[in-house]
């Protein structure tokens, strides 16, 4: 069903091979692969719902691409700042909810649609909109990030492992 809907609204895409599919009602990415879920996660979207303009602290929606992947070789838990490893490890079994830390992997998204999160004020990749670990992993499940998509460390750590630069990742509130 989800392979139906991107045909028809993404005609030009090619949907071969992997896609993440972020269902913010549920709060759950999914990993396609060739058609068929290969894995589930738990995911927190934004706090403040959805939207694309500039520091709004919303979640794009629709279709982006994974422009870059951060991270590869920092610790389970490490704190990155401005996408560079600074050597804390946060302590994933006592959470400080106070902090807003990513940690452990980054894969930055790019929008694949002009106007609505590609371009001027409501460009993913100028907002530093990324799929990525959280030092809070018990907020997950419920909308609470700042417009990122965050995830268990060794979830994400997963999902870096196996997709690669150029996939696919569609934002659907459903």
């Amino acid at each position: 069903m989800l392979i139906d809907y991107l045909v028809s609204r993404y005609p030009d895409q090619d949907l071969e091979g992997d896609i993440l599919y972020v269902s913010v009602a549920r709060q759950r990415l999914f990993h396609v692969r060739h058609g068929r879920m290969i894995s589930e996660h738990l995911i927190s979207t934004a706090a403040a719902g959805l939207g694309s303009e500039q520091d709004s602290y919303r979640t794009p929606e629709g279709l982006h691409r994974v422009a870059e992947k951060i991270g590869g070789d920092v610790p389970i838990g490490g704190v990155l700042k401005d996408r560079e490893f600074t050597g804390e490890v946060a302590d994933l079994k006592h959470p400080d909810a106070t902090r807003d830390v990513i940690t452990s992997r980054i894969l930055w998204l790019e929008g694949l649609e002009p106007g609505s999160n590609q371009g001027g004020s409501v460009d993913s990749h100028d907002r530093y909109i990324y799929i990525h670990g959280t030092g809070d992993e018990g907020s997950l499940g419920r909308p609470s990030s700042m417009g990122c998509i965050r995830m268990r460390n060794r979830d994400v750590i997963a999902l870096f492992d196996v997709v690669d630069i150029g996939t696919l990742v569609v934002v659907l509130n459903n």
